[in-house]
């Protein structure tokens, strides 16, 4: 069983879009289910409209359904204390941690990758700016040279995730050319991720 914890010092980030699209693309690969331990509980929500292909668990009832599990997505508080955040490092293969390319995100992404020290996570920046903006890349490169380890994929932004949301189904399963461009970052992120874990 891998597991990827989605967290961070920030919220409104995409933290549980990235949690649904994540365990979407593990879901192609064995049985995944996503364990939602946001009290917004967003991604139970978003499942309740629709139909993910993936099993989505409230933290409270997880554990009979994450036994089974080839893959495990869970999507945790914005703002967990810095000695959680550590506890949530040891208990899982990786931390993803979504942040936006913007000043205002620069800084808590920087105080979590203090606080992380050696444990084993990745930035993703999100809510990316369509070209030809390079707010994406210049942050990626800022977190870079603050020592911060940065996945190379961004998740650009998009009305495709709003409609998904909706719908209750994964940017993967809307119909139209910018969704399934959206759709290609995760790909991309997933296929990262397969690397790390290796």
């Amino acid at each position: 069983m891998k597991i990827l914890t989605v967290t961070g010092y920030k919220g409104g980030v995409g933290k549980s879009v990235t949690a649904i699209h994540l365990a979407t693309y593990f879901s192609e690969k064995g049985k995944t289910v996503l364990v939602d331990g946001d009290p917004n509980r967003t991604t139970l929500s978003w499942a309740a409209r629709g139909k993910l292909p993936f099993t989505v668990a409230d933290e409270r009832q997880a554990m009979k359904m994450v036994a089974s599990a080839d893959y495990v997505v869970i999507d945790t508080p914005a703002r967990p204390h810095s000695d959680d955040l550590k506890e949530l490092a040891k208990g899982c293969e990786l931390l993803v941690l979504p942040t936006a390319p913007d000043v205002l995100s620069l800084q808590p992404m920087l105080e979590t990758a203090r606080d992380l020290g050696e444990a084993n996570y990745r930035a993703l920046l999100t809510i990316v700016p369509p070209y030809p903006s390079k707010e994406g890349e210049q942050m990626r490169e800022d977190l870079r040279r603050g020592g911060v380890p940065v996945f190379q994929t961004m998740i650009r932004r998009t009305s495709g995730f709003p409609k998904a949301a909706l719908a209750g189904v994964s940017i993967r399963d809307i119909d139209d050319a910018r969704a399934r461009a959206a759709w290609n970052d995760y790909l991309s992120l997933g296929a990262e991720i397969m690397e790390i874990l290796k």
